[in-house]
């Protein structure tokens, strides 16, 4: 039986990958908590508090959030 990977064992450049990953998922859950919490409530397809919760899902839940969280003018 193999035994698990961790972040030391991987090579230099996917670590660099998994922290520019990261780094996007950040700003991406950000960016989308920032919109939740300064978008006046008519303008959002449900309540804030989901829609915050939803941000915790790595890049679904922001990406759904901007494609049908939002509504259009």
């Amino acid at each position: 039986m193999s035994r698990k990977k961790t972040f030391k064992d991987l090579t230099a450049e996917q670590k660099k990958g998994l922290g520019i990953l990261s780094a996007v998922q950040f700003l991406l859950a950000g960016a989308a908590l920032v919109d939740i919490w300064r978008r006046p409530r008519t303008e959002i397809r449900g309540s804030r508090a989901a829609w915050s919760a939803a941000c915790a899902v790595n890049f679904v839940g922001p990406l759904s959030y901007f494609v049908f969280g939002r509504r259009r003018s």
